[in-house]
């Protein structure tokens, strides 16, 4: 059973958006080939938002992308399949504060980026 850390680590470093956390709790519950069009549509979303979904948990070793742009739930490793689980459960119990870690870890950047903007007075 992982940690708390492990947990929130693999939280905030696997998903880049509660749409990606969203898109594999999907495809893991109904396990079968998903359609990027059915995806869409199941979530409610935008081509784009599913595309890099897609693309950030393939990279991610949490989903399987096939040639034809179908996905299907497939954790690289039983340590992932444990970790999903256990964020599914999270999520189940106090998703707030599971969209909170995935909002931080997002915006750290953001923030770092607009920081670079940031105008001093020398």
């Amino acid at each position: 059973m992982a940690s708390r850390d492990e947990l929130s680590r693999f939280i905030r470093s696997s998903f880049r958006s509660v749409w990606s956390l969203e898109l594999l709790l999907l495809v893991k519950r109904d396990s079968r080939r998903w359609t990027h069009a059915e995806v869409v549509s199941a979530l409610r979303g935008s081509d784009l938002v599913v595309s890099q979904s897609v693309e950030w948990l393939s990279a991610a070793g949490l989903v399987i992308e096939e040639d034809d742009g179908a996905v299907a739930y497939g954790p690289v490793s039983d340590d992932l399949a444990a970790l999903v689980e256990a964020t599914e459960a999270l999520y189940a119990r106090r998703p707030d504060a599971v969209r909170r870690m995935i909002v931080a870890a997002s915006t750290g950047g953001l923030a770092a980026f607009a920081d670079a903007f940031r105008l001093r007075k020398d």
